[in-house]
């Protein structure tokens, strides 16, 4: 038996709570100084619903006060249904922006760490619940076993950052990648060998071509009457070569006659010649110098009468330019290119394949969920074939049917929630006779009916509106927020009616809003009014 020393700790704090909109019961905790809200990654607190700006609003925070600023956003910032541009709010103030309704909260939040007593419990117990799987003995098993434990451990923690989706884009990108270089590559890189070997193979021809022509000469050791000059007029792809003695001497081509070589590649085909001993002297040197270039170098041997055998008399080294080493890079590029297009194509079909093939048991279960809560169901029953999913398909099953168990326990039926049809009908024709302007909404705060009046007054046409929210339908979202989060008090009232003032096409409107209640006490459907205030 173990016990830990318990810890109490208090302090003031200002939070953000969704009251209306799609993010709705989420929190936002306020951190001292400035808190940056919107839809980009550069924020302090993200905000991922569409109308939304990257950086659509500020508050700051100082000790006990408050301060909400809007950074230039397209649909503005509204608190308590006024557009503002900067403002101080207090605890229990609205600030409305797109599809989102934040409360301001401003509470003492208190943290306990009580002294806990850890027990240990025995291996057989029950309430001893291990998750912990056995490393198998087998080779394929223990392989399995390494990757799920060890290397997708990695994945696990990158997920804790990102998104799922996210995630398996990135791997997707690494393979296409990987993919490209491990089966193009070496084969680009087998043909640009080839092109290579097959140019130095012909500067080593034209060295012994220099040999041949001037045989005489070269045997007389007089090497300023040699003749070079197919290298300058037919040779395919020279750019520029250098001829020279044994002491670096220039003597080919006639414009650098008597100089000595400053050439970088000369100079080093000369060290690597001379210095090379008997092998290097019958050795083509060869190096990638330049953009598209190959530089060759190679000593020119000649027979000698004293020795009897071909000695050097002198080093040609030639830079070559070749256009099939620029067409051959174009082409290399050229299928990098194409093979990366149709890869990523593959990759994004695939990349759908396995996002909607996870998402849609998923979906599934949740509406199998729904049905079951609303009595259409008896338990969840997967249509599709996914063994890893079935266990949690069987707990969810047996939470249900332990649902249904304590329900009956209390004395109550499992209820089955009702459909809001019936309720929005019966507004709608409360909505016929009805003087002034008057809009019903179903249980999902969607626009069903607006009168004649209501259109004029708020700018919508049913017609056009018919199923929508009122943020995306509304100009005015201050106006939206406002009948929202009525609508939102009233179902959290017992259907009672809820007002407040609002400005209309500039006249004041008192707004009303109450709701019907459904058997499961839910509301079903909200009936708007509009009174000028006189």
């Amino acid at each position: 038996m173990r016990s830990r020393q318990g810890i109490i700790w208090r302090r003031k704090v200002y939070k953000l709570v969704a009251v209306g909109g799609k993010l709705r019961g989420a929190e936002i905790q306020l951190n001292e100084g400035e808190n940056v809200l919107g839809r980009g990654l550069d924020v302090d607190h993200p905000l991922k619903v569409a109308g939304v700006s990257k950086r659509h609003m500020s508050i700051n925070v100082n000790g006990d006060t408050c301060y909400v600023q809007d950074l230039g956003s397209s649909n503005g910032t509204f608190v308590n249904g006024k557009l503002v541009k900067n403002q101080t709010v207090k605890g229990g103030d609205k600030i409305a922006i797109p599809n989102v309704i934040f409360q301001v909260v401003y509470v003492k939040e208190k943290k306990v760490i009580i002294t806990k007593k850890v027990a240990k419990v025995d291996e057989g117990g029950e309430d001893s619940i291990e998750f912990r799987d056995v490393a198998p003995k087998d080779f394929i098993g223990r392989v399995k076993y390494f990757f799920k434990h060890k290397i997708m451990s990695v994945v696990y923690s990158f997920n804790e950052q990102y998104e799922w989706s996210v995630l398996l884009g990135i791997i997707l990108f690494v393979f296409v990648c990987t993919n490209i270089g491990l089966t193009i590559g070496p084969v680009l890189h087998d043909g640009k060998e080839l092109l290579k070997n097959e140019i130095v193979a012909r500067g080593g021809q034209y060295a012994e071509e220099v040999a041949r022509f001037n045989r005489a000469a070269l045997s007389r050791g007089d090497l300023n009457r040699l003749n070079t000059n197919f290298l300058e007029n037919s040779a395919e792809d020279v750019k520029s070569y250098e001829l020279f003695d044994l002491e670096g001497r220039i003597v080919r081509p006639v414009g650098k006659l008597n100089s000595y070589v400053e050439d970088a590649f000369s100079v080093k085909a000369w060290k690597q010649i001379l210095g090379g001993g008997e092998n290097a002297l019958r050795k083509t040197i060869y190096e990638v110098v330049g953009d598209g270039e190959i530089g060759i170098g190679k000593a020119i041997l000649a027979y000698d009468t004293n020795t009897g055998k071909e000695e050097p008399v002198g080093i040609i080294a030639i830079r070559f330019k070749p256009r099939s080493w620029a067409a051959q890079a174009a082409n290399q590029s050229g299928s990098y290119l194409e093979e990366l297009i149709i890869t990523c194509i593959v990759g994004v079909i695939f990349f759908g394949i396995v996002y909607y093939m996870t998402t849609r048991p998923l979906e599934l279960m949740r509406i199998q969920i729904e049905e079951v809560l609303r009595g259409k169901r008896k338990e969840l029953q997967l249509p599709i074939l996914f063994d890893e999913i079935q266990p949690l398909n069987n707990t969810v099953n047996s939470i249900l049917q332990r649902l249904k168990e304590l329900q009956s326990e209390d004395g109550g039926d499992f209820v089955e929630i009702e459909e809001d049809g019936p309720y929005v009908r019966s507004l709608y024709e409360f909505m016929q006779g009805a003087q002034g302007p008057v809009m019903v909404l179903n249980s999902e705060k969607l626009i069903e009916h607006i009168n004649s009046e209501g259109e004029d007054l708020t700018g919508m046409r049913e017609s056009s509106s018919a199923g929508t929210s009122l943020l995306d339908s509304a100009r005015d979202q201050g106006f939206a927020a406002t009948v929202i989060d009525l609508c939102d008090q009233s179902a959290n009232n017992e259907g009672t009616s809820q007002s407040e003032m609002y400005e209309l096409t500039g006249k004041s409107y008192m707004i009303h809003v109450s709701s019907l209640l459904g058997k499961d006490n839910f509301a079903k459907a909200f009936y708007v009014t509009f009174v000028e205030d006189e």
